[in-house]
């Protein structure tokens, strides 16, 4: 006879967010109501996968997310089991923190924690501390763009006060750009493997996607130019450095030969450049070298710390900056105020190079430890980036990888989850070596992923 843990199926609709946490946060709840009780088997991930109509993946998140809480424990072929001791109300409130983000380190000798102190001290003992607890413009206070508009001239792109939007994060830029670009069943152009929070604002708005040909270089031109020949594409969404997930990092010929297809077919570029301030060979961005056509966004969050919610949205003109102004507005009204305050403080004063020049300098660090430890070309990585992108032979599961290293504290993805189509995408782990993770995890768990990639004679695991 099953057990009732085996008959459940989590109540996910009225759940927001990412669906594995959803899985995960019910479960917190049906065991705090008495639904599931302590040593009650779950069904085999595979069985609720099928009930509940999404990709097993979907579900190893969850499962692997519920074990990291405590919720859960797993006994090998047995399944998995409501653990004994638990306290699921707890666990429920801090259910929603997403482990599989991409989280730039945090350097031994950071001046980040100093430097935010002193200016939320600055701007709350300044003359204008009564403006900057209000709520603020849409789009930012009219200093707040100038600065955001400054440091992207400073890259070599056209920006102004009229352009340049401060928004609460790149995906609240990423969302105003569809809503005030796209319209229902549009197609865009990306790569095979992409960044999962594009993809899910896709699905929202019912774009079709058309995954273009890719390699280590990234997109390669020449599938743009016969998608946009053979079908109505209306943009490229891109992230030329340092690709999330697979590291590319276009070369300037191949994004001269995009612009030039671009501009044949009048396609307009999405241009998501979070890593570009830490790449140590800069390039010319799309939005400097098509500016009449590229929509740009730059975020902080992604080269100092999260916790900021803060990036710079750049517009071709000053109409179409006006509609995301209004698209950004309706999604999260403005950016966090003080924190927009500090960032355009540390844009004025220089501060924000030296922020950046810790992260680098820590990441370069972590890639010499990767360098020391996997094998040359059994992974792809930018110098000075903080995740890998690791090919997975025949015969290894990515899930099996993911799961053996979310206990060591990392933050690792199969593949799967960043496949524009379902089955066109490399079989492989995202993995993160930023984050909280010490360096002395890092090298742990390194050399537990090298074990199991290429010193296992083709043996079975036996983690779950």
């Amino acid at each position: 006879m099953q057990s009732a843990g085996q008959k459940w199926v989590p109540e996910i609709a009225t759940h927001d967010g990412p669906i594995y946490l959803s899985i995960s946060g019910a479960l917190a709840h049906d065991i705090e109501s008495g639904r599931l009780r302590p040593g009650d088997r779950l069904p085999p991930q595979r069985d609720l996968a099928e009930t509940l109509g999404v990709d097993l993946g979907t579900v190893t998140r969850a499962y692997s997310e519920a074990r990291r809480l405590g919720l859960i424990d797993a006994a090998g072929r047995r399944g998995s089991f409501v653990r004994d001791g638990t306290n699921p109300k707890i666990l429920a409130e801090i259910a929603p923190f997403d482990t599989g983000m991409n989280l730039p380190p945090i350097p031994a000798n950071s001046s980040l924690a100093d430097r935010y102190s002193a200016a939320i001290q600055s701007i709350l003992q300044g003359d204008a501390a009564a403006n900057r607890l209000q709520y603020q413009p849409s789009g930012g206070a009219p200093a707040d763009r100038q600065a955001g508009a400054g440091w992207l001239s400073e890259q070599g792109m056209e920006a102004s006060e009229d352009t340049v939007l401060v928004v609460s994060g790149a995906q609240t830029g990423l969302h105003a750009i569809a809503n005030s670009l796209l319209e229902e069943g549009e197609t865009v152009c990306c790569g095979p493997s992409v960044y999962p929070g594009w993809l899910s604002i896709c699905r929202r708005r019912k774009l079709q996607i058309a995954p273009l040909a890719a390699d280590e270089h990234g997109i390669d031109p020449e599938s743009f130019s016969r998608a946009c020949t053979t079908s109505d594409i209306r943009a490229l969404y891109t992230v030329p450095t340092n690709d999330n997930p697979t590291t590319a990092t276009l070369p300037q010929d191949r994004r001269e030969r995009i612009v030039a297809i671009a501009r044949e077919h009048d396609v307009a570029i999405i241009e998501d450049a979070p890593y570009c301030s830490l790449a140590t060979d800069r390039l010319p961005s799309f939005a400097q070298l098509a500016p009449e056509r590229t929509w740009h966004v730059s975020s902080l969050s992604k080269i100092i710390s999260p916790a900021l919610r803060i990036a710079y949205l750049r517009a071709p003109t000053l109409r179409e900056a006006l509609l995301l102004t209004a698209d950004a507005h309706e999604t999260t009204i403005m950016p966090p105020p003080l924190n927009m305050a500090a960032c355009t403080q540390w844009l004025l004063d220089g501060s924000w190079r030296e922020l950046v020049n810790e992260i680098r300098t820590e990441c370069l660090a972590r890639q010499e430890i990767v360098d020391g430890i996997l094998p040359p070309g059994s992974y792809r990585a930018a110098r000075a980036g903080y995740h890998l992108w690791i090919p997975v032979k025949e015969g290894t599961s990515p899930f099996e990888l993911v799961n053996a290293l979310q206990p060591l504290g990392v933050s690792a993805v199969s593949g799967e989850a960043f496949w524009a189509q379902p089955g066109i995408g490399e079989r492989a782990i995202r993995l993160s070596i930023g984050g909280s993770l010490g360096r002395d995890r890092l090298e742990r768990a390194l050399t537990m992923l090298d074990a199991m990639l290429h010193h296992r004679a083709g043996r079975a695991s036996p983690l779950v």
